[in-house]
């Protein structure tokens, strides 16, 4: 009965998570940086963040801080500050080496890996205002909420799978050390690109 709804739910994140954002710049700079472990880590992390977006969208809160221009534009300024801080990480890191292996990855504790990818994804207005759509357009109100609670489960999974795959490409030995042959640059990229996002977001006009 519900399988058009989950079909059409399936496709609309399909497409929301394949476009390059700042849950895909953390996990690849930890995958390349630091190894399969750490970007795997992250990845857990952004499919863990996005329980946190199904559980407010069921529970109405979302409702309420999208209502809020005062907390709205808190959420989105935390955010922006959590991307600045990642960008400026990123432009101080020590050059990566010519070779990597795989092991390296270890150095990155899988704690640390794991809340980089859930605040970078919990944080994010965006996803908000996502989540919110979905569960207040896409998906009917009067749908059971053990259902939208398989859908909000099925979304934290295929997120997880979608960049654990992200992690497992980045991180193989013969795209890391493509990377490092870029030495400093990959870091100095990827922090720019995380400022630019971070900034970008903050100055956005969301609501």
């Amino acid at each position: 009965m519900y399988w058009m709804e989950f079909l059409t739910v399936a496709l609309v994140h399909l497409l929301a998570v394949a476009s390059p954002g700042p849950d895909f710049a953390v996990v690849v700079r930890e995958s390349v940086s630091r190894g399969r472990s750490a970007g795997t880590w992250t990845a857990f992390g952004v499919g863990s963040g996005i329980l946190v977006h199904v559980v407010y969208s069921l529970l109405g809160i979302g409702l309420i801080v999208s209502q809020s221009i005062l907390l709205f534009n808190l959420f989105k300024w935390l955010a922006a500050a959590y991307l600045l801080y990642l960008g400026f990480s990123a432009l101080r890191a020590r050059p990566m080496a010519l070779r990597v292996d795989a092991s390296q990855g270890a150095r990155q504790s899988p704690r640390k890996a794991f809340v980089t990818g859930f605040v970078t994804n919990g944080l994010n207005p965006k996803a908000t205002l996502f989540f919110l759509s979905l569960f207040t357009v896409v998906i009917d109100p009067h749908t059971p909420l053990a259902i939208q609670l398989g859908y909000g489960l099925y979304l934290a999974t295929a997120t997880g799978l979608w960049f654990c795959l992200v992690a497992w490409l980045f991180s193989r030995p013969g795209v890391r050390n493509g990377f490092a042959r870029l030495g400093h640059w990959f870091d100095r990229l990827t922090g720019a690109l995380l400022i630019g996002l971070g900034i970008r977001l903050a100055f956005s006009e969301l609501r």
